[in-house]
């Protein structure tokens, strides 16, 4: 039988990192913190909303923009934290997650040859929808331990076939934060150039130390211009209902939708009805979260104190990065093997977020975890 030729459109894309490591942390007995989910549920409200409206019938397709409901709820939620009035009809859509709509943002605006700038170490599924798109990635490196992005580089690496920037604030993997002067110069950079932004936002609740989150949405040029995407999932944790969002002006959001019309066409229907209803009566959530994560980051920490890894308190998210370079000289990639096989513990290695990754030695912790499960892992982190 004659096999059919096939040459993929992704070579060199295998199995993400954040599977694999959960895998083997399973197969090892390992406390995961590698791949970013909790080992403890959303709020009781939150999945009893969900329940009545399952059984209240709501099973059907809902809208493909998302159930309005949920769309106003979001339109609330933006006017709240940023001041920024955006139309639950023309500016909101509901995704099935975060990434499909970074997906749908990128395919519905970048073509062949166009260039798409993305800082290193960058999360893994911008560059393969880049790649789909037949554009091309920049990646800029964001030198370690302070991974502040170099606006004279950016301005530098702008040519005339550059389309848009990706930037992720709260930053995964790394817990940075952008600042006002941040967004300031992307706002100059991207209205002098003519660029498309897309902004990963799905931590902006997650801000510690009394930090403001800097969303694009506080800035009405940037937002003009701008996919600002965030997740529901990180936000309530829920990350296996994989239900996120875009705000975009209406020229972009009417892009993006004529792609997320062919990619999933709509997210779940009764978990959308249950997030609108969560959000309305408990505004309180949002207020609670940015305190409830630092004090996990803070318990992880103080336990790891005394260790012989290095680390700078994460600014946002819930991922701490840690300098092993004082334990063992293996690349990261085989430290976090032997860590999971041999500590029983599961980490992330920082080189598979980069092109080019740097000789620093960094792994990347989930403290979005029950405290004791932190205290453990901590406890053989420390008898390194």
């Amino acid at each position: 039988m004659k096999r059919p030729h096939l040459d993929s459109k992704l070579p060199h894309v295998g199995t993400t990192i954040f599977t694999v490591m959960s895998q083997m942390a399973a197969e090892h007995g390992a406390i995961n913190l590698s791949q970013g989910f909790p080992d403890y549920d959303g709020p009781t409200a939150l999945k009893e909303a969900v329940k009545r409206h399952i059984d209240g019938g709501y099973n059907q397709y809902p809208p493909m923009a998302g159930v309005p409901a949920l769309r106003e709820a979001v339109a609330a939620k933006v006017l709240d934290c940023y001041g920024a009035r955006v139309s639950p009809d023309t500016e909101i859509t509901i995704t099935p997650g975060a990434t499909e709509a970074i997906y749908c943002a990128v395919m519905a605006c970048v073509r062949a040859g166009d260039e798409v700038i993305l800082f290193d170490p960058a999360y893994d599924s911008y560059e393969p929808a880049i790649l789909l798109a037949q554009g091309r990635p920049v990646r800029l490196p964001l030198a370690p331990p302070t991974y502040r992005i170099d606006w004279q580089r950016v301005a530098d690496a702008i040519t005339p076939r550059t389309r848009m920037i990706i930037v992720n604030s709260p930053h995964n993997p790394t817990g940075t934060v952008l600042a006002a002067e941040d967004l300031a110069s992307l706002t100059e950079l991207a209205e002098r150039h003519d660029l498309l932004v897309v902004a990963d936002e799905v931590y902006e609740h997650l801000v510690f130390d009394g930090q403001r989150h800097e969303s694009v949405l506080r800035y009405p040029e940037l937002a003009a211009r701008t996919f600002a995407v965030s997740s529901f999932g990180k936000t309530y944790h829920v990350t296996g209902w994989k239900t996120g969002y875009c705000v975009a002006p209406p020229a972009l959001t009417t892009e993006l939708r004529r792609v997320h019309q062919f990619v999933t066409f709509v997210g779940i229907t009764p978990i959308q009805w249950g997030l609108a209803e969560f959000m309305r009566e408990h505004p309180e959530h949002l207020r609670e979260l940015p305190a409830f994560y630092q004090a996990k980051r803070d318990v992880f920490n103080a336990a790891l104190a005394g260790s012989r890894f290095r680390f700078v308190p994460s600014a946002g998210t819930y991922f701490q990065l840690a300098d092993y370079s004082a334990i063992s000289d293996l690349p990261d990639r085989e430290f976090v093997n032997w860590l999971t096989r041999e500590v029983g513990v599961a980490a992330i290695p920082v080189s598979v977020f980069y092109a080019s990754p740097p000789a620093a030695r960094y792994v990347r912790f989930c403290f979005c975890k029950n405290d004791d499960t932190l205290r453990a892992a901590a406890a053989k982190l420390s008898a390194l």
